[in-house]
């Protein structure tokens, strides 16, 4: 165990003991109660942390899923008979599939369009709650829940406050593990830019519905646990403005595991303070997320986190990495190249209205080589590319990448193939360091699955340190070791062009398609990449370059196609396309226009 989990586990002791000594050390019902409560808001909220703070999914609807576990273990029990515990579990557990319920539409929109769904889903919820009165009972609500028990007796106030402190500990240890391993970055990658997200192999989709479900889980859960500390539920518990509650301990909290705790302490307290005042209450609430939003975007654990590394970094210290580690170098692939050909696509089109970026385009990449697309601004060099990696689909034609087709196949599934890719504008998790962008590309080859992820031991930890040691290897092969423990968005424009590149080799891949990897480049960056182009090729990567900077792309090309108004009008060695006439009139124009010109060097941009 390193130093820091070590200190973070001891001090994690040290406050549950506290927190497990004030039953004894009081037996005011009322000061219990707020206990209870911090921790059962805890828990709606750790989950609701991981859908609005790492995902980036706003909910309005969480207190419709509330709902469900508490009425789930209302009638499993009160009606049906069930022992608690299996209803208590139960409740989760269908709290779960609702939150596929709502992940499966919602999904479909973003922004203020999701939140609106999600307010939907509550407000409908709380009419079902309110107006079957023969299963739900309305206002009179449902007695008779059956609490949890041991041994045949039913937990009291003091029992109530260490159950939830042992879950609230249990679930702040998986989702620390959770969220700093493979499946966290994958969140936040998602959060940050999706289409970077599909290029590396990671699937956008999934990990929102992923994200929703355990959302609704521990919403689910703590919905239960208010239901049977009470052992009575009704329409009254059910409302708007527990779903706002909910979200402004989340934002106010802020972007971190320790973020819901912070929040559920300080709103907690507050709501309580302020019970007496429902209207003082509603505009504090209102008052709050305003300054959540936009005074303290990164909440209280921000702020905390930027006031320890300012006055005690000894508290936050940088992860020690190993040094020593032998080359990196790249897998074997699984795909084989039909014919010596690695990628074939024939008769691509596509139009958006009037204009046709890639117009009947047949190309063939073959293994081992450096390819060069190039053509003036708007002949449909980056609509190919993204129509190649499956970010835009053709309205017809074929492409075979490794001997398998792949129109209409989704970009994570093709990046899990071999088909890596950088952006002609940079798309970086800029918020992570250097060492997880890296770490992001690696996500579909790190064998860790989400309940080895939860527990954090044995596999998942192999796995985590297999990753962040390869991760380090790629980048001593680009010489950005140094920057590993640096923060993406504070590199010089020329490091985090080289950044992107990193991070798709990590996907390792067969064929790597580089957008524009010189743009913005000074002179010395442009020939540093033209090396490093020239090692990504040594390594058995074949590579496609759009470039428009001419004496890269005759350096490193091995075979140049020419695109103009979305037709290719030449292909072949770097010589031949030079001094073709078409490519000379594409760039320059006609003869006529170009009386003045010298066009005996070919080309130029």
């Amino acid at each position: 165990m390193m130093r820091s989990e070590f200190k973070h586990y001891l001090w994690l002791l040290v406050v549950a003991v506290l927190v497990a000594a004030i039953p004894l050390a009081t037996s005011n019902d009322f000061y219990l109660r707020i206990v209870f409560l911090i921790g059962v808001n805890y828990i709606a909220a750790s989950g609701l942390n991981v859908l609005v703070n790492y995902t980036g999914q706003k909910s309005l609807g969480h207190a419709g899923l509330f709902a469900v576990g508490a009425y789930a273990v209302a009638l499993l029990t009160a009606r049906w008979g069930w022992n608690p515990w299996a209803a208590f579990a139960a409740a989760g557990v269908l709290a779960g599939l609702f939150g596929v319920v709502i992940a499966l539409p919602a999904l479909r929109v973003k922004g203020p369009a999701l939140a609106m769904v999600t307010i939907g889903f509550g407000i409908v919820v709380e009419k079902i709650v309110s107006e079957w009165q023969d299963v739900f009972a309305g206002q009179q609500g449902i007695y008779g829940v059956v609490p949890l028990q041991i041994g045949g007796q039913m937990f009291s106030t003091k029992h109530w406050v260490w159950f939830v402190l042992g879950l609230c500990v249990l679930l702040h240890v998986m989702f620390r593990h959770l969220l700093s391993g493979r499946f966290g970055r994958a969140f936040l990658a998602v959060n940050t830019a999706e289409v970077a997200a599909e290029s590396v192999g990671v699937s956008v989709y999934k990990f929102k519905v992923l994200a929703f479900v355990i959302s609704a889980f521990t919403c689910g859960i703590a919905g239960a646990l208010i239901a049977q500390q009470n052992q009575y539920i009704n329409s009254d518990f059910i409302t708007f403005n527990l779903s706002i509650f909910f979200l402004l301990i989340v934002l106010f909290g802020g972007n971190s595991v320790y973020g819901p705790l912070l929040g559920a302490v300080v709103l907690t307290l507050l709501d309580s303070l302020l019970s007496r005042w429902p209207d003082v209450q509603h505009f504090t609430y209102g008052a709050l997320l305003l300054f959540a939003l936009y005074a303290m975007p990164n909440g209280l654990a921000g702020f905390v986190r930027s006031f320890a590394r300012r006055f005690t970094p000894g508290l936050v210290p940088k992860e020690q990495l190993p040094t020593g580690l032998p080359a990196w170098q790249l897998k074997p692939s699984a795909g084989a190249a039909s014919a010596g050909v690695l990628l074939h696509g024939e008769g691509l089109y596509k139009a958006y209205g009037g204009v046709v970026p890639t117009n009947n385009v047949d190309i063939q990449i073959r293994p081992g080589h450096v390819h060069s697309l190039i053509g003036p601004n708007g002949a449909g060099k980056t609509t190919l590319l993204n129509i190649l990696s499956g970010i835009v689909t053709p309205e017809r034609g074929t492409i075979q990448f490794a001997g398998h087709g792949i129109v209409g196949v989704s970009p994570n599934r093709i990046a899990r193939m071999g088909l890596g890719r950088t952006f002609q504008n940079l798309r970086l998790f800029s918020d992570m360091t250097v060492l997880d962008n890296v770490k992001v590309g690696l996500h579909s080859h790190i064998k860790a699955g989400f309940f080895a992820s939860l527990v954090g031991v044995g596999k998942a930890r192999r796995a985590e340190l297999a990753a962040r040691d390869e991760a380090l290897q790629i980048l001593d092969r680009l010489h950005l070791r140094d920057k590993a423990l640096h923060i993406a968005g504070s590199l010089p424009y020329g490091l985090q062009r080289r950044l992107e590149l990193a991070r798709a080799l990590a996907t390792h891949p067969q064929l790597l398609l580089l957008d524009e990897p010189a743009a913005g480049l000074n002179p010395q960056e442009t020939q540093e990449l033209v090396q490093v182009i020239a090692r990504i090729r040594d390594l058995g990567i074949t590579v496609l370059l759009i470039e428009h900077h001419m004496d890269l792309v005759m350096a490193v090309s091995d075979h140049v196609i020419v695109l103009d108004y979305g037709q290719k009008i030449a292909e072949g060695t770097p010589a031949e396309v030079q001094s073709n006439p078409r490519v000379i009139a594409a760039y320059l124009g006609s003869d006529e226009e170009e009386d003045g010109n010298d066009a005996t060097g070919g080309p130029h941009v």
